[in-house]
């Protein structure tokens, strides 16, 4: 075990090292890019979103005809069923395309490119080292978790989001030191390297009382429905510009086009600041600022045309503004105060989306302090539970159900477990009448 402890620090610190220098040089540009859509007219930011749209058509369209080794390019895919291979030609799309979209107004998120560059950097050096399927496997998860480390500086919530993302309701604990060490080193380079992370202050005081817990859940409650409908919205974008493209024969660039016509139609009567990151609108939240009702409404629906249409970015940043957005606004309503509401929300939504409450929770923890742990924490697994078995990543296998009353197939991606979760109530109701039919065993060796 000592043997096993020094093999994966070596590979850890390697890989968490070149996923934060190629991090950090993805956020620099990104930042010296992004948000300057904010202060354009109207008019430019209508243009950019247009131009963003087929420029993110025509890269996804014509530089995934690079990738001819039949390798799906998603992280979860290369840990789930391909061994922790990932094609490494195509590896450059999926930043470029971020930086395009967010650069132009596309609301998405940054940290779905650090993510693939972390689980394609650690997918080539198990390919350079020559190491077996499984260390492979275990090795892209942990540049997966530098990745998110990388991103939002919080270096062990992302080892576990890393981790935890994989699957529902199963964590693999031999990949929890190898992505703890590749997100510790993964910060720490990205830090040295001049990424700014910002540092919140939340009062969490007075006294905590079961009445308080309560409240807490109430808001993990109305995060957990945020997020049912973000996911829903999501993939009813993509079935919907999907069948635009299938029944009209649309050539694949014009599809994203055609989501960047709607998205500037859109911000006609929607606040500009739901563009692009809206880091700025988040922050307004955690500091207390009052916000819309329909803030976070406004939110998920720009993301969810912009990822539906075919543009590219991450998922997981919108899901932190959509939370602070609406806890900071629904706080005021359960008697709380709107920064608390604003970072218990910014978690519960991520918890529940993504399917990932044990990394809000660290998360929570690691942004906003440890006095936070019994607010979250009660927020993050209501949140997750209300969602049910839906996921931002279709990719993402179900290893248990949530409920009793629901029925899955275990080991099955959540995009493909459709009937079951359905239409399992009344499986298990079939089930019981169909029991309750049967004849009674007469004796102990009968009812064996």
């Amino acid at each position: 075990m000592l043997a096993t402890v020094l093999q994966w620090l070596v590979l850890s610190i390697l890989t968490g090292a070149l996923v934060g220098v190629g991090c950090s040089i993805f956020l620099r540009i990104l930042f010296a890019t992004e948000g300057r859509v904010y202060a354009a007219p109207l008019g430019l930011q209508m243009g950019l979103l247009v131009i963003g749209g087929f420029a993110n058509g025509l890269l996804l369209h014509f530089g995934y005809r690079l990738n001819r080794s039949g390798l799906s390019d998603s992280s979860i895919v290369a840990v789930n069923e391909q061994h922790g291979r990932m094609p490494l030609r195509t590896l450059w799309i999926k930043p470029v395309a971020a930086l395009i979209t967010l650069g132009c107004g596309g609301s998405a998120g940054k940290e779905g490119p650090c993510s693939h560059i972390g689980a394609s950097f650690a997918a080539a050096v198990g390919r350079v080292l020559h190491l077996n399927a499984e260390l492979r496997k275990r090795l892209v998860a942990c540049g997966v978790s530098a990745g998110f480390a990388s991103v939002f500086g919080t270096p062990i919530a992302g080892a576990i989001y890393g981790v935890e993302m994989l699957a529902i309701g199963r964590i693999r604990y031999d990949f929890l030191f190898p992505g703890i060490v590749a997100g510790v080193t993964a910060f720490q380079v990205s830090k040295y390297l001049g990424v700014p992370y910002p540092v919140y202050h939340i009062a969490f005081v007075g006294e905590f009382t079961e009445l308080l817990f309560l409240k807490t859940v109430a808001i993990g409650i109305l995060c957990g429905a945020a997020a049912w409908l973000f996911v829903e919205l999501l993939q009813r974008m993509q079935r919907l510009f999907g069948r635009l493209r299938d029944r009209y024969a649309l050539w694949p660039p014009l599809v994203p086009l055609l989501g960047g016509v709607v998205l500037a139609l859109l911000i006609v009567v929607i606040p500009s600041d739901y563009l692009g990151l809206s880091l700025p609108t988040m922050e307004r939240a955690l500091h207390g600022e009052s916000m819309p009702y329909l803030g976070f409404l406004w939110k998920t629906l720009l993301v969810t045309i912009t990822l539906g249409s075919g543009f590219y970015g991450g998922i997981v940043t919108p899901q932190f503004v959509i939370g602070a957005v609406l806890g900071g606004a629904f706080a005021h309503l359960l008697g709380l105060a709107p920064a608390l509401g604003a970072a218990v929300g910014l978690v519960a939504v991520v918890a529940s989306a993504s399917n990932t409450p044990i990394a809000a929770i660290l998360m929570g923890v690691e942004l906003f302090g440890a006095d936070s742990t019994l607010y979250v924490a009660g927020a993050c697994v209501a949140a997750y539970l209300i969602i049910g078995h839906r996921s931002v990543y279709p990719a993402q296998q179900i290893a248990f159900s949530k409920s009793s009353w629901i029925f899955v197939r275990a080991n099955v991606p959540v995009g493909q477990e459709k009937i079951g979760l359905s239409y399992g109530l009344l499986r298990w109701w079939s089930e019981r009448k169909h029991a309750a039919s049967r004849p009674k065993a007469r004796d102990k060796d009968e009812r064996k």
